[in-house]
């Protein structure tokens, strides 16, 4: 793929304004401020290609951009404490009625912190991965918080912590300093290729 040429397409905040499936979707997920954003940003070469919100629980929408031939899609954060309950059932709709269409998901990358154990919701994340089926790698942030030594450790921790969901790789990046990119790309790619 040439990530250079990347677009923002479109935002849904409604299931019923999803568009259909017409080429592969990578799909990111991750709580409020993991940095989806910026990694997708990064991954494209671009500053502003995904909006980057302070306020965690900002995006409410599913946002579309088109990388190529195909779609990154970013999912709304999950697990900001003060999202109301109504957020979080119109959340819980929005990211059901997009897993249940027919897409052409090629595969979700999981975004977690390096620096922490998976969450509550991110190991709810990971069963409801599991559960559906939905094949994914994981992609662990932030990685220029942690000293060098510390690294391999959380690279194993989570290996073992993913791999009874199905995980099919874990990537460490950082999109500050550009670490694992070159990896993560060379990872999507290969997702697109035919199997044969």
């Amino acid at each position: 793929m040439n990530y250079n040429r990347s677009e923002f397409q479109a935002s849904y905040g409604l299931s019923s304004q999803l568009p259909e499936s017409d080429r592969p979707e990578f799909v990111f997920s991750g709580r409020s401020n993991v940095g989806k954003s910026s990694l997708i940003n990064r991954l494209c070469n671009r500053k502003n290609l995904a909006r980057v919100s302070s306020t965690p629980g900002k995006t409410a929408t599913i946002n579309f951009y088109r990388v190529d031939g195909a779609y990154f899609v970013d999912l709304p954060g999950y697990g900001y404490a003060k999202v109301s309950n109504a957020d979080r059932e119109r959340w819980d709709q929005l990211i059901n009625s997009y897993f249940e269409n027919p897409r052409q998901v090629t595969v979700l990358m999981q975004l977690l912190d390096c620096r922490h154990d998976p969450s509550a919701d991110d190991v709810q994340m990971l069963e409801y991965l599991h559960y559906h089926r939905i094949p994914f790698a994981v992609v662990l942030t932030k990685a220029d918080k942690l000293k060098k030594s510390e690294l391999a450790g959380r690279i194993d921790a989570f290996e073992q912590i993913c791999a009874p969901y199905g995980c099919r790789k874990v990537f460490l990046t950082s999109a500050d300093k550009g670490t694992g990119m070159e990896e993560l790309r060379g990872y999507l790619d290969s997702c697109l290729m035919p199997e044969g």
